[in-house]
């Protein structure tokens, strides 16, 4: 009889994610020779590696691959009886997972953490910060039971509480202060620095300027809002930034803030979760709060 323990799946699944046995060991909060055991017995109770080890990294086999898949499902459905129960005990308290766009996550994060552990003391937050489409991904194999994220998306597996909405505003360098406020075709001839690919903000801010993110232009990429800001501080252009972003942003850089003239670019922020979670109800009351942290 096949013995594998949800421990040494749930190691698995860290180990596929990360690549590495260091950062999975990290990631599971146990050691790296423990991490290391428990999949060594895991191929072992199944009779075949599951892994290629290599110098630095380790890749799954083509067993482990078909082994993922089902591991994955069987951890999903062990996480929905994990929310049943979850969902039966107080209504905000204990560990709520919520996973948060890198575009709103420094700006709205501090509010919604304070507003939450001051009226709700018994709650565990889990906080993830990375791009949408990893967002979804994690959110539909169980990782997550929230994220905030811009909408519209249209997954069926998903639904959509609306937030907020907000504009996006021209961050120029200090010196054009005053200027007349481009239009989206002039800012096609800018040189407009955007986030790289994988920010659901850098399509929403090509998708204003009518421009595709093929259309060959001279732009600068960057890894944050931060970044994009202390470049037209330097001179390098111009960019987009989100309304929330603007009081964090721009207070040690030397660039002006202009806003676009109706109807300017923006954007709305809201919660999703999974049709078939039993904590859609303690969902939809958390972002009762959420709404009211952001001040919408």
């Amino acid at each position: 009889m096949l013995n594998v323990t949800l421990k040494q799946m749930r190691y698995f699944d860290a180990l596929a994610r990360q690549g590495h046995f260091g950062r999975a060991a990290d990631a599971c909060a146990i050691s790296q020779p423990a991490l290391s055991m428990q999949i060594r017995e895991m191929e072992r109770e199944l009779g075949t590696a599951l892994f290629e080890r290599g110098p630095r990294t380790v890749t799954l086999t083509g067993f482990g691959e078909e082994v993922l898949a089902r591991v994955r499902e069987i951890l999903r459905r062990v996480g929905e009886v994990e929310d049943m129960a979850r969902a039966v005990r107080d209504r905000l308290s204990g560990r709520v997972r919520i996973g948060v766009i890198p575009t709103v996550a420094p700006y709205l994060l501090p509010r919604i953490v304070g507003e939450l552990t001051a009226h709700h003391p018994g709650i565990d937050l889990q906080l993830r910060e990375t791009v949408t489409p990893r967002l979804l991904s994690e959110l539909a194999e169980g990782g997550l039971d929230t994220a905030i994220v811009a909408l519209p998306l249209s997954e069926p597996a998903f639904e959509e509480v609306p937030l907020f909405t907000e504009d996006f505003v021209l961050v120029r360098p200090g010196a054009d202060a005053g200027k007349p406020v481009p239009s989206p075709e002039r800012l096609r001839e800018m040189r407009l620095l955007l986030l790289e690919e994988g920010h659901c903000f850098r399509d929403q801010a090509l998708s204003f300027c009518n421009m595709t993110a093929s259309a060959p232009r001279e732009m600068m990429d960057g890894s944050s809002l931060s970044t994009l800001v202390q470049m037209v501080g330097a001179g390098l252009g111009v960019t987009l930034i989100p309304e929330m972003a603007v009081g964090v942003e721009t207070r040690s850089a030397d660039v002006s803030i202009a806003r676009f003239a109706a109807p300017g670019p923006r954007r709305t922020i809201g919660m999703i979760w999974r049709r078939s979670t039993p904590l859609a109800d303690r969902l939809r009351e958390l972002s009762g709060i959420v709404r009211s942290a952001a001040g919408a």
